[in-house]
């Protein structure tokens, strides 16, 4: 993707999840990774404010260099008990993030940020939804580690990915827990015209 060619969609993300998520709406995008440094627990202790931050973060440092374009950035984080769950930083602290949510219902934000600099377009959305989770032992979590990567999904698991190891139930948007809640993006779309 050159600077000069300005597609008219760029997702702000490296997801893998948010990629897929986003050609479910039948939209045409490339993808610009950003290279920013998000926003952590330690510097924003409100879940809503983080993701929007860091939404808005990734999605105004692609902007700046596809000025011309609508770019979509998003974050999404796990809330528990007053405490973010981010990425965990290594396989003990992924199963301490499980220990943590076993047989109980956290929350997971996503922040959404919509940014076309040349329209003077910019606009941001927070969705929520809980998960509860099933009673995990040591063994149930080493398993469900044999079957995902937890170290790269907030909260240290993908529901989309063996979710029913894990998983009890859920309320609110699927497509939010996993990282880019449709609905709300296709809306976005819609009042901007991309769809």
């Amino acid at each position: 993707m050159t600077v000069d060619s300005f597609p008219k969609l760029v997702l702000a993300s490296a997801s893998p999840r948010r990629r897929f998520l986003l050609e479910e709406l039948g939209v045409s995008f490339e993808i610009c990774v950003a290279n920013v440094v998000e926003l952590d627990a330690a510097q924003v202790s409100n879940p809503r404010d983080m993701v929007i931050k860091n939404a808005r973060l990734k999605a105004d440092w692609v902007a700046q260099r596809y000025p011309k374009s609508f770019v979509l950035g998003a974050d999404t984080t796990v809330f528990l008990d007053e405490t973010i769950l981010n990425k965990p930083a290594d396989m003990e602290e992924a199963r301490e993030m499980l220990r943590f949510l076993s047989d109980r219902t956290h929350t997971v934000f996503t922040g959404i940020s919509f940014v076309n600099r040349e329209l003077d377009v910019f606009e941001t959305v927070e969705v929520s939804s809980e998960v509860t989770f099933k009673v995990l032992d040591e063994e149930m979590i080493t398993h469900y580690h044999s079957l995902i990567n937890p170290l790269d999904k907030a909260g240290g698991y993908a529901i989309q990915d063996g979710g029913e190891t894990i998983v009890a139930s859920y309320e609110g948007s699927l497509s939010n827990i996993i990282g880019l809640p449709l609905e709300e993006t296709k809306g976005i779309f819609t009042r901007h015209r991309v769809l």
